[in-house]
């Protein structure tokens, strides 16, 4: 007799499959809430240690409150403002998000520690009249309402995905509650004149100085029937242009705790670093490219070393830079408890410094990928010779526009210049199909309609490119309303 073989039970298959599908759901549910349960729990431990400091009383609590919501900015700098160092070279593939999430946590904490800036500003450069809110317990709650709106607002920003300015946030949300607390007269409007232009002058600039690289390397490089010996004799000159950029960006940017260094000697400093690079680099693309095919693909990886190099300098100078304006309200809170007194800068203690680099490192590691995806990967394709374009053009820019006086944003500047990157392919895509010798070999209707799409092809998505603008032009407005109302409640039901 044959045995009949058992009959697959297909209810019992469905229900197991529903299980696992269940259980798949419930693991990635929970995996939704491991960054925020981190971060909470880093903002009620960094409050919890400036109470082991100040202890608990009536004048402490203002100071651990303003703790726990500087550690809150901080983590929102990294998952925002950070992005703009590392994105690039993510996006075109130089480096991996783990490498870009070490390096950058790692040189944006030396940055801020060991060249952070020991003073700031308290009313975040002259936007409010220091007399105008000369009472203490006034320009506690002000700075606290400041620093609150403004890591509310990068939190939203990053959650919507658009990269805008920590320093930009800070300073709206130090005129929204000054307006609160003294007036429409004690801002600085002639000041706000100078950051409202820099909305325009600083992503155009960073495009324009990426656009003009890009047809650089292009025209001597990459659009050349020997490729390799065009990249012999102009890819170690644009190392050392890059490390000449660099070292006077951080000359005059990054070192101003350890040195204090004026502009002519910073271009004298890059100069040096110029003309030592030039010579170290010149026999190192010698062997890089010996061997190598004549290819596009040959010379994009000839930059894949100088774009990690440049991702690790702009985020120590970004440490360094923008740090201290981020928990420069909380030292100014500290400083105006202790003392009971308003003054116009105070020195950032080292411990407050500390909150702010773990902070930012937290904040990158956490919910810093998404900003990178999008900063790297969605605005335009990049490959590490435009994103190499993008870094330069960054620190470049910086420089520039400190020798003319000019207030920007290294936010901006970054995003601008993939911007510009962008565009410009966009516009040396078209220019090249109505070329007439291209036009000569174009006969068919069938490479007709493909030429007709090409001159139409967006290399820049037009959605993201709205959307950042739109939260460039709020972000000062948009922190300033939040601020005004946070002061409103904290005046009413506290001061």
């Amino acid at each position: 007799m044959v045995s009949k073989k058992p009959r697959p039970n297909k209810t019992l298959d469905r229900d197991l499959k529903s299980r696992v599908r269940l259980e798949q759901a419930n693991i990635a549910t929970r995996r939704a809430y491991i960054a925020p349960s981190i971060a909470g729990a880093f903002i009620i431990l960094t409050g919890l240690i400036a109470s082991l400091f100040f202890g608990w009383n009536a004048q402490s609590y203002i100071i651990i409150a303003a703790t726990a919501v500087g550690a809150y900015m901080a983590l929102n700098i990294g998952a925002n403002d950070v992005a703009n160092n590392v994105g690039p070279a993510v996006g075109s593939n130089a480096l991996s998000m783990l490498g870009a999430l070490v390096i950058a946590a790692v040189f944006e904490t030396a940055g801020a520690l060991l060249a952070g800036g020991d003073v700031v500003g308290t009313i975040s450069k002259g936007i409010i009249d220091p007399a105008a809110v000369g009472d203490p317990k006034v320009f506690i709650w002000v700075m606290f309402a400041a620093l609150l709106s403004a890591a509310l607002w990068l939190n939203l920003a990053t959650w919507l995905g658009a990269p805008v300015s920590t320093t930009h946030s800070i300073v709206g949300g130090v005129m929204g509650a000054g307006i609160a607390a003294a007036g429409f007269t004690a801002v600085n409007w002639a000041t706000m004149g100078k950051i409202a232009a820099s909305w325009v002058i600083s992503p155009v600039l960073g495009g324009v100085v990426a656009a003009l690289f890009l047809w650089l390397i292009k025209a001597k490089i990459s659009d050349r029937k020997d490729k390799i010996a065009a990249a012999r004799k102009w890819v170690p000159v644009l190392i050392a242009i890059m490390a000449g950029a660099f070292s006077t960006y951080l000359a005059v940017k990054g070192l101003k705790k350890i040195v204090t260094i004026d502009l002519q000697t910073a271009l004298y400093i890059g100069a040096i670093a110029f003309a030592a690079t030039y010579f170290i680099a010149r026999p190192f693309i010698h062997r890089q490219s010996s061997g190598k095919a004549n290819t596009k693909e040959t010379v994009r990886g000839l930059f894949k070393l100088p774009l990690i190099c440049a991702a690790a300098l702009l985020s120590f100078a970004h440490g360094a830079n923008d740090v201290a304006n981020a928990v420069g309200p909380l030292a100014a809170i500290v400083h105006t408890a202790e003392a009971a007194e308003v003054v116009s800068k105070v020195s950032i203690p080292l411990w407050v410094m500390g909150v702010g680099a773990v902070g930012i490192s937290f904040g990158l590691v956490l919910f810093g990928p998404k900003m990178i995806r999008m900063v790297g990967e969605q605005i335009t394709k990049l490959n590490p010779l435009r994103a190499y374009c993008v870094a330069l053009s960054a620190a470049i820019t910086v420089i520039v526009a400190s020798g003319l006086g000019l207030p920007v944003s290294s936010t901006h500047i970054a995003v601008g210049a993939i911007f510009g990157v962008g565009f410009f392919r966009e516009a040396h895509w078209r220019f090249s199909t109505s070329d007439s010798k291209v036009e000569k070999i174009i006969t068919s209707e069938a490479s007709k309609q493909t030429s007709a799409k090409r001159k139409h092809r967006k290399l820049v998505r037009r959605t993201h490119f709205l959307t950042i603008i739109a939260a460039w032009v709020i972000t000062v407005p948009a922190a300033a309303t939040l601020s005004a109302c946070i002061f409103y409640i904290l005046n009413t039901f506290i001061i």
